[in-house]
Parts: C-alpha cells; structure tokens; sequence
C-alpha cells in the first residue's frame, strides 16, 4: 500500500496509485471520506511510481504496437491537510495527432474507520447529498450529532459529459487540475480553533540534520525524520505525533509521550505541544465508560462520528494505566534535557494531579495495577491486545494486573516528581517522592524478579501469581532505572540470549513459551520502538557495545522496508544472511515511536 500525509488528511493507496478496495480511501479526523479515487486513462504501462511523506509521483504510457510510447502521463497527487490535489500532466509524444479519453471514478463514503472496521453501512436517516457540474462535485452529509461536513472536489478543465476528451497535435501538452476538500460545521470549537501550523519541512530536517559516515545509517536515520514530520498534526498547542499511519492517525497519549522522550532537545517544540496537550484533557472526574478519573492522563481521542456520539467511548478515553506516570516522566525528561523549568512552573496543577492520581492507585506494597471497567481495552498498559498477558502453562492471567513495565514507569515518575518538587523549593515532598521510589524499587525486584529464568515476571496476576515468561518488558525497566546495578548484566544477557533478540530486535514474548507466536500482534512480534528502548536502558547502565547492536539491528530493519520506514512492528523470526524480515499484515508504517526510536538509538550510537 502507498500511503501519504500532511496535517489531518491521509491516503491510503493501493501500489497502482488507485484508491478503491479494502483499507484504501482518502481519510480524515477517523472518517474515509472517499472510498475509489481511480483515473481511467486507457490501456497504459505505469514506468514509474514513488510515494513519499505527502506526494505521489507516477509516469504511465501509451504505447504503441512497436513498443514505442505515444502519449506519456505525470501524474502527481500531492495531500494537503485538508484535501488532496491531483495533476495530470499529458503529452503526445508520437508524430501523429492523439485523441484520449478520461474521466475519474469517485465514490463518497463519509464513514467511521470503526464502522468500515464493522463492515457497517452509513444510517439512512444520514444519506449523502451528490451535486454535479462540470466543474465541480460536491458530496454533504449532516452527521448524527448535526455536524456538516462537505466533501468538494474542483475540475479544471471543466467536465464535458463527466468525461475529458483530449485532442492532442504531436508534442502538444495539456494538464487536468482536481482538488478534494473537505469542510466541516459544527465541529467543537477546541477542536479547529487557532491551530498552530506544522513545522516548515526543509526547517525541520536541517534541525534534526545528523552526519553519519556510513550512508546505510545515513539514509535510514534521514527517513526517521521524514516519518516524524509526516504524522505529526496540527493542534492550537502546537504539533502533535499522530500514533501511525493507517489505522492511528488521532492522539494517543502513551505513544505520543514515549515518542517525546526520544526525539532529543532539537524537537522541544513537540516535546511541548504533548505535554500542554495532555494537560488540556486530563481527566476531572469518574466516568467509568471512558474510563476516566481526576488526574489520569488520556489514552487517545478519537474524531470520528462514533466517539463525538459517545457510542464509542474513544472520543476521549483514559483506559490506560501508564499513560500517567509516563507524563509525570516525559515533564521530567523535558526539563532536565533542555533546562526550561518554565513549562514545569505552568503544569505545576497538571503533574501534581498526576501524581495524586499515581499514589492513589498504589498498593500496599506500591504496586500500580488496573482492572478494565468493560467499555474499551481490557489489557491497558502497552502490551494492549487482549491475548498479551498469559502464564508460562498458556492460561490468560486474571485482572487486577501488576504489569512489569508499568512499575518501571511509576519508579521514574518518583523520581521526576522528585526533582520537580526539588526545582520548586519543596524539599518536603522532593524526599517524600525519593521515598517512595526507592520502597516501590525494592518491592518491585522482590516481588518480580526470577532467579531461575534471569529475568523479571511479564506481570503479576490478581492473586500475586508472577508470570513465568521471557518477555522484553524488561527492556523497559533498564531504561527507567529500577533494575539494581549488580542485576543489570544478568538481565541483559537474557534479553541477548536467541530466545529473546532476533537480531533485528527484542522478541515481545521468548520463542520458547506455549502462546510464542511469531505473527502475533505481541506474542513474539518485534517491536522497533520496544527495541529502542530496550537499547536506551544499554545505554543508561553503560553497556556500550549492546547499544552499537541494538542500534545497527534497528538500522538494518529500516533497510529491509520499504521506503526504509521502520514500521509498528515485525514478524519475529530469527535473522539470518538469507531470510529478510517478515511483516506483520496490519502493521503501520510509518509509526511515530517506532521512527522516533531509530532517531535516538541512531544518535545514542554515534555520540559513542
């Protein structure tokens, strides 16, 4: 699939460069407003096609029975954020005079991604109203909550017959101009109102610019950037990074914050835009439908028809445990790396919540644990299929969860609260803070640590019951700091053992346990961003050489995708000279922790 972005707006192509056919369409705010976006042009030969960050390029051509072109197409479709445009460039390039043909095949769908997701039809009572001249088409819609949306496109020249028909002299060229865009009434007034503009694109490459001396590096970390660029949207905070292309171009707040601390002090402009975001939708009050509780941070927004209704509760959904703390770790993370106590000093209410929030879902022994309310995820720390927390015999762990990582999190947002306490004078509540890190610290590696295994529980289950399994959620507290020092090099070679790293990253469950499934979603799968920061916690406890190996296993995985996109994730088969890695069906790509995750492994490598 080709797939292209730029602000809101994004299109999912098949590799013809035509939309119409399972998962493509031209999409927005969670909605696909067109289903077939197809140019009928004749018999032609496509030479060349490349997609990249917004733009389309192809050249298709007539040819004649001697194999020679007689009429050349460019085409270039280019995603704006509140469209698309769509160029046609046609040159008759034989000696004689052409006549062509075309006309473009469209259909209107103004469906949400969770109805097509359903094999669900639009409601009757919703219809859409098609208007056609020759110059324009105009597809409306009045929602179910009385939001209009309008869906215009512009024909230039104009239609004759809802057709072109091209009368060509030899050498002689014409162009067809279209433009789709897409309109909306009655939409919240946070959601349009004041939106700041993305970052100019040539800006933030020469920001993010990195000279490596191998060019392989070189190029996979140069894509990074261009994947970052391309998923982040335009709020009145500032840009934010959509999730991943195609299926989580919304706001999620655990994605969005781990993507923050990785993007490095050249990115602080984002850095901010997440925490000022987040701070915004922080929850007020208990609403067990979305999940929501005073001081919890968001899980995700969602925009479409569904979640505006409320008949989805992902509108504004807070179903996860750790999305929480790691805002408590991501304003820490900020300050520290680029000094600017500012934003600290204006999100005081926010990161005091937060924590309120954390040390009121501590257990006894200081444990985070969640039990799903039964509206949205039932798994909800990253690990977030359903099928992702079992014993080593196969059997599903029972909620409430004690998820491994999540106490990671929880331990470093001690620690940030602490020096943010510090940074405002509190001494008081600065050493309460380190208090309780260094309990939940010595508790955690009581309750979770594995001799026999060498490694930490994936979770513990609601009766304590630790799961057995090699995982590389332990990856994860390497980079959070709470694995003691004299355990880290018994932990680390571990996760390097063939059980657990593939080669090109960490497996999410060991190859050897009852549910490993190589295609799984996080049941043996690699994920980059995991990997990452699998490598980032090397990095933290001073294992030098293992950061030059994650890293170049990252960088060898972009160049065996396409576009050199590192993706959501990977099949998690070994590598090997002869077998290149193996995709996972519906995985994105590009995705923003994943492309961020290269970014910093990239320079925790060079800065060797």
């Amino acid at each position: 699939m080709i797939k292209l972005k730029e602000g809101d707006t994004y299109v999912v192509a098949q590799e013809t460069g035509e939309i119409g056919g399972t998962g493509s369409g031209i999409f927005q705010r969670d909605t696909r407003w067109l289903s077939v976006w197809r140019w009928n042009l004749g018999t032609v030969s496509q030479l060349a096609s490349k997609g990249s960050a917004d733009e389309l390029f192809q050249y298709l051509a007539h040819v004649n029975n001697h194999k020679v072109q007689t009429i050349g197409i460019e085409r270039q479709l280019r995603v704006l954020g509140d469209g698309v445009i769509d160029q046609l460039l046609i040159t008759n390039t034989s000696a004689d005079d052409q006549t062509l043909t075309i006309w473009l095949d469209l259909e209107a769908d103004f469906r949400d991604v969770f109805m097509i997701w359903a094999q669900k039809a639009l409601d009757a009572a919703t219809p859409i109203v098609d208007v056609q001249t020759p110059s324009t088409r105009t597809f409306t819609r009045r929602a179910s909550d009385g939001v209009v949306s309008t869906l215009e496109i512009a024909f230039q020249p104009p239609l004759q017959e809802k057709i072109w028909t091209l009368k060509l002299a030899p050498g002689e060229s014409r162009e067809i101009h279209v433009r789709a865009q897409i309109q909306h009434s009655g939409l919240p007034i946070e959601d349009t109102a004041n939106r700041a503009s993305l970052p100019d694109k040539a800006d933030f490459l020469a920001r993010n610019a990195l000279a490596l001396q191998s060019p392989d590096w070189q190029t996979a970390y140069d894509q990074a950037v261009v994947d970052l660029r391309t998923l982040l949207l335009p709020t009145r905070f500032g840009p934010y990074p959509a999730a991943g292309l195609p299926n989580f171009v919304n706001f999620f707040g655990r994605d969005a914050l781990i993507t923050s601390m990785m993007i490095g002090p050249q990115n602080a402009d984002i850095s901010q835009s997440i925490l000022r975001f987040l701070a915004h939708h922080q929850g007020t009050r208990i609403d067990p439908f979305r999940e929501e509780e005073p001081g919890k941070i968001l899980h995700e927004i969602r925009r479409g028809e569904l979640s505006r209704t409320g008949a989805v509760p992902f509108g504004r959904y807070y179903g996860s445990v750790d999305s929480t703390a790691l805002f408590i770790m991501a304003l820490g993370h900020y300050v520290r790396e680029t000094g600017d106590a500012g934003l600290a000093v204006e999100l005081h209410s926010n990161w005091s919540k937060a924590l309120a929030w954390l040390v009121n879902c501590q257990t006894s022994e200081g444990l985070i644990r969640f039990k799903p309310s039964g509206s949205g995820l039932t798994v909800q720390s990253w690990k977030d299929s359903h099928d992702s927390m079992n014993h080593a015999d196969g059997s599903p762990a029972s909620a409430p969860l004690a998820v491994a990582e999540v106490q990671g999190y929880a331990y470093a947002a001690f620690i940030a609260a602490s020096d943010l306490f510090a940074l405002a004078g509190d001494s008081e509540n600065a050493n309460v803070c380190k208090e309780r890190a260094a309990r939940l610290r010595d508790n955690f590696h009581a309750l979770f640590w594995l001799p026999e295994l060498n490694t930490y529980a994936m979770a513990l289950d609601a009766g304590d019951r630790p799961l057995r399994v090699h995982s590389s959620d332990p990856g994860h507290l390497l980079w959070c700091g709470i694995v003691p020092d004299d355990i880290a090099p018994i932990l680390v070679a571990s996760l390097f053992q063939p059980e657990c790293w593939t080669g090109w990253g960490l497996r999410t469950l060991g190859s050897g346990e009852k549910r490993y499934n190589p295609v799984s979603y996080h049941n043996g799968s690699v994920w980059p961003h995991d990997t990452a920061l699998f490598g980032a916690g090397l990095a933290r406890y001073g294992f030098k050489d293992e950061v030059q190996l994650v890293a170049e296993g990252l960088v060898s995985l972009a160049l065996n995708m396409p576009g050199n996109s590192l993706p959501e994730l990977v099949a998690g088969f070994a590598r090997t000279p002869t077998r290149p890695p193996i995709a996972y069906t519906h995985a994105c790509a590009p995705q923003a922790w994943a492309a961020a995750g290269l970014i910093m492994m990239t320079r925790l490598a060079s800065a060797r």
